[in-house]
């Protein structure tokens, strides 16, 4: 098999020093828009404001994500702590669709009695969330396509930055014409532009722990592109996951009769590398299509006999696959 490793801790140590300054900046402007949007009696001020909640804890819960993603791997988990973040990213969608959900609850009620705001206060407080959401979104934008994790907080600012753009639209419309549901109306707009953009995320999240081929990569083109290595005559167990949106995994047999498959090996991994950015892989190089590869294998699976066992069962799998391995 072949087995290749990396390690670099500089870009989720680089992250977490972002993530510490955006939460520091957050939870500043959470207690002013608080205060600012009881005093105003603002919705929007107070439906953005569980918005910054939300990136609070999510930034809270990212930063917990870096820190135990680092944990080394041990005997119990030998792929180490990775995942841990992709929990958090769907702790964080989660929490998004509640405070969404509510929101627009609650925008609905104040349609039909809208209480008097002050316009220029909610104003004031928009603006300084604009200005809040600018820099954050500036510091966490150099990483956020390196990481599910960073992607997650990323698209809790941009959300937060649209937000505060809609209270100061309708602080301006609230100032000059003191029709009051504007408020209500623009707290049902952030709340519509957040859910769809919140289920992209939790799907993506859920996808790589159902272990589906990551975005980008294609069973069929990589399976024809391993096919097209000399001495290679078919292929089966093809297999691609990623443990993170950056870790990509990758499993596979190759039946090669006529060709050394040390060989064979290092092309497969040159072809995986080159074309498609794959160095996590195991491969195991056969003379023969083992057990696994045949219709039947569900029979042996099922008696639980041995891949061994169960391949001997027909003499023209006498031969024992021959396994290359590569650290």
């Amino acid at each position: 098999m072949s087995d290749s490793h990396g390690h670099h801790h500089a870009p989720t140590t680089q992250n977490e020093g972002r993530l510490w300054t955006v939460f520091i900046l957050t939870f500043l402007f959470l207690v002013a828009e608080v205060c600012g949007g009881l005093w105003s009696h603002s919705l929007a001020l107070l439906s953005d404001a569980a918005h910054v909640s939300t990136d609070v804890a999510a930034v809270a819960i990212a930063i917990m994500a870096i820190r135990v993603g680092r944990r080394p791997a041990d005997e119990q988990r030998t792929y180490g702590y990775y995942r841990f973040e992709i929990l958090g990213v769907i702790l964080n969608a989660l929490l998004l669709f509640a405070v969404a959900l509510y929101i627009l609850y609650e925008a609905y009620l104040r349609l039909t009695n809208p209480p008097e705001l002050h316009s220029i206060g909610m104003l004031v407080i928009a603006c300084l969330g604009l200005a809040v959401n600018l820099i954050c979104m500036k510091i966490i934008t150099s990483g956020h396509r390196d990481s599910l994790n960073m992607k997650a907080v990323y698209l809790e600012v941009l959300a937060d930055m649209v937000g505060s753009v809609g209270v100061i639209i309708g602080a301006v419309i609230i100032y000059l014409t003191q029709w009051w549901w504007v408020d209500s109306l623009v707290a049902i707009g952030i709340g519509l532009w957040v859910l769809p953009r919140t289920w992209q995320l939790c799907k993506q999240s859920v996808h790589i722990l159902l272990e589906g081929v990551p975005d980008g990569l294609k069973v069929k083109t990589i399976r024809e592109a391993l096919l097209e290595i000399d001495g290679v005559e078919s292929i089966h167990d093809l297999h691609v996951w990623s443990l993170t949106i950056d870790k990509v995994s990758l499993t596979v047999h190759l039946v090669c009769p006529e060709r050394a498959t040390q060989d064979v090996l290092e092309d497969a991994m040159d072809v995986l590398a080159q074309q498609f950015s794959i160095f996590h892989v195991a491969i195991q190089c056969e003379e023969h299509r083992c057990a696994m590869s045949r219709p039947e294998v569900e029979h042996y699976q099922e008696a639980e006999v041995s891949a061994h066992d169960y391949s001997h069962i027909d003499r023209s799998y006498t031969d024992e696959p021959r396994h290359s391995h590569r650290d």
